[in-house]
């Protein structure tokens, strides 16, 4: 079990100009990227424990925040 965050910008750091020019410009990359840093948030607490779910639910979280993060990267390099 992994307990490091997966933020984009440690995600992709090469990226980080793109980051924050998209979340500054675009309502719909910004409203990914805060769905995608609760979710991962979220998950992070879960594998540390600090809040309790089943184990679907958490695969169920971390696959979610997979698919974002595969929309977010796909805007990021567009």
């Amino acid at each position: 079990m992994s307990l490091e965050k997966h933020d984009l910008v440690h995600e992709f750091p090469e990226l980080r100009d793109r980051i924050h020019q998209l979340k500054t410009t675009d309502a719909h990359f910004a409203r990914l990227f805060a769905e995608y840093h609760q979710l991962d948030h979220e998950v992070h607490r879960l594998e540390q424990g600090v809040e309790v779910s089943s184990d679907d639910y958490l695969e169920q979280q971390k696959k979610h925040r997979l698919a974002l993060k595969d929309k977010l990267y796909s805007a990021l390099i567009a």
